[in-house]
């Protein structure tokens, strides 16, 4: 990674050149509910930068903070070394902005929603047409250019966002669900085309998810509970933590199951969806002196590699809420 410094004319500060997006302690509060408490972490030129978390994280109030859409309670954002709040137009200049919701004009053809954006961007004349043709064929639909956007698929359509976002050639790409609403094909397809982008024009890319299969697209990535971080690194540096395999047990009483594991094996473990879990060197050993230990006390076993929802667990005691868990519990 660089570490050769630029000055920043306009703050009169010295930025990471390779730090694109520099986020320092941001946080935020509804009220007297905190969204984020404290949040720190910096991006590279040219890299895949996943926020996972589930509903309520903070992940959806740290995207509309680094897209300029709301100002944060305290810290702030540097995009290109450009203040957030400060310099919020400099910062618009740079960035690139897909949301979840849809933003294309069904009404209109792939290539007019292009030149409307254009437009927004002071783009004119025959630099604007020679773009959109760019930028159609760069998402595989110059051949569907003067076709109306409702005729699209979910998938085509997402692409049709893309090329919005990036008409004005940003240094920085942000996107939020960027796979919301498209089938599994179309999901790969779009992360292959992101990472094809950064690769090719350098753009660092920041996508919110809650999806873990996604989270593995990037390139490192900052797992969000309830404001904090609690887990910031590569997928498998993250995955490493676990250091073991993780092991699932199922019994009538999973409690007293726990107990006993916990007094007889000196191993910490955790009740999940009424089993118990635990992580382990050698899990299949482990399994066979529990059984051999509590005859007739486990009903199932289940030994797995850590995945990303294994280190979300580890670190917060529970796993991803579901949609209806959350309303339950708030």
């Amino acid at each position: 990674m660089a570490t050769a410094l630029q000055e920043n004319t306009f703050t009169g500060t010295q930025e990471s050149a390779s730090a694109v997006i520099r986020v320092e302690d941001i946080r935020h509060s509804y009220g007297k509910r905190t969204a984020l408490k404290g949040i720190s972490f910096d991006v590279a030129v040219g890299e895949i930068f996943g926020l996972l978390g589930p509903n309520g994280s903070g992940k959806t109030t740290l995207f509309r903070i680094l897209s300029t859409l709301m100002l944060p309670t305290s810290g702030r954002a540097l995009v290109s070394g450009f203040d957030s709040i400060k310099q919020a137009d400099e910062v618009r200049r740079r960035i690139g902005v897909v949301f979840q919701s849809k933003s294309v004009d069904l009404k209109l053809t792939a290539a007019e929603n292009l030149w409307h954006q254009g437009h927004l961007y002071g783009l004119r004349g025959a630099t604007l047409k020679s773009r959109i043709q760019e930028m159609l064929e760069r998402v595989a639909l110059a051949d569907r250019a003067k076709d109306k956007v409702e005729t699209f698929s979910g998938g085509m359509q997402r692409r049709v966002e893309l090329a919005k976002g990036l008409m004005h050639r940003p240094s920085v790409l942000l996107l939020d669900e960027p796979t919301t609403g498209l089938d599994p094909g179309a999901r790969r397809d779009l992360w292959l085309y992101l990472d094809e982008l950064r690769m090719r024009e350098k753009v660092s890319i920041i996508a919110t998810t809650h999806l873990m299969e996604e989270a593995e697209h990037c390139d490192r990535l900052a797992i969000l509970n309830l404001g904090d971080i609690v887990g910031l690194g590569t997928p498998a540096e993250l995955r490493s933590e676990i250091g073991g395999d993780v092991v699932m047990l199922e019994a009538a009483d999973p409690a007293a199951l726990a107990q006993r594991i916990q007094e007889q094996f000196k191993i910490a473990t955790t009740a999940l969806d009424a089993k118990v879990r635990l992580e382990i060197k050698d899990g299949l050993k482990f399994v066979t002196a529990v059984a051999e230990a509590m005859p007739g006390t486990i009903q199932s076993v289940s030994i797995s590699k850590p995945t990303l929802d294994d280190v979300f667990i580890s670190r917060t005691g529970h796993r991803f809420w579901t949609e209806q868990e959350q309303q339950e519990n708030d």
